[in-house]
């Protein structure tokens, strides 16, 4: 078993170095803060959390075009359902064929229910399993993307599937447990408008950041960055704070993405 090399107290304080406002305005959450009312937040945040990957600075551009056709009304923009403005729209692996369809979703879901808290509670509270762990991941998970996958035309590619992956091939489904910290924690940064799931259930938002950071920590030891790793790191991040694991994201991520990780040096952070 490696040896864990950092304390609570030291994990704290990157938490309190990393979890301000000034965190927001270079992060995509800053999208769901552009939110007027609940459902505007979810969506700002569902659609940015989709995009979230590769170059920040590229996908922040795009979401910035995107949200642009809603004219400040994203909520009427998904309702009304004509998404002929996205036309042409592309970014890396989805094409217009891609993303046009979770609008179309999305507007179907907003139209005929409550929207994104209904489907992810009525998912939580359909889950066999309860409590958070790998199974309940998985199966909360799952039955979110299988209404999106139910709802898919079938002119979607794979890029469809990228942006909304299946949690049964084992990813780390870091967009969707980085969306469910946006909507579930309160902070200075997260929204916490979801009250159906609490922290303690969340799971790590785990990108190539994160995983590098805690593994020179002694928080995780598997070495593919997969959903897995995503269980032992929330894990043992609940061995250090058992109500709100989660909350180190944003010291491993902020540290991760500002720090000089080859710089590290645990007791001097």
């Amino acid at each position: 078993m490696t040896k864990i090399m950092i304390t609570k107290t030291e994990l704290d304080k990157l938490v309190e170095k990393y979890e301000t406002v000034d965190f927001i305005k270079d992060d995509p959450i800053q999208f769901p803060h552009k939110g007027k009312c609940k459902e505007e937040v979810e969506l700002y945040g569902f659609i940015a959390s989709l995009f979230a990957y590769g170059n920040r600075k590229l996908f922040i551009k795009k979401l910035d075009e995107i949200f642009s056709k809603a004219d400040d009304d994203l909520l009427g923009f998904i309702k009304n359902g004509d998404f002929s403005s996205l036309k042409g729209i592309e970014y890396r692996f989805s094409k217009e064929n891609d993303i046009i369809p979770i609008f179309e979703i999305l507007s179907k879901l907003y139209n005929e229910s409550k929207g994104l808290e209904e489907l992810f509670e009525y998912a939580k509270d359909n889950s066999p399993l309860q409590g958070g762990g790998l199974g309940w991941g998985l199966n909360h998970l799952k039955t979110v993307v299988d209404y999106f996958y139910s709802q898919a035309p079938k002119t979607v590619s794979q890029g469809f599937y990228h942006m909304i992956p299946n949690p049964q091939n084992g990813g780390a489904m870091k967009r969707m447990n980085m969306f469910l910290r946006w909507m579930v924690r309160k902070g200075p940064v997260d929204l916490g408008i979801w009250n159906f799931i609490k922290p303690s259930e969340l799971l790590i938002p785990l990108d190539v950041h994160v995983a590098r950071v805690s593994r020179n920590m002694g928080l995780l030891t598997r070495k593919s960055n997969d959903f897995r790793s995503v269980i032992e790191l929330t894990n043992n991040l609940k061995n250090i704070c058992p109500e709100d694991p989660v909350k180190y994201d944003f010291a491993m991520f902020g540290y991760g993405i500002i720090g000089a990780d080859e710089d590290l040096k645990i007791g001097k952070v």
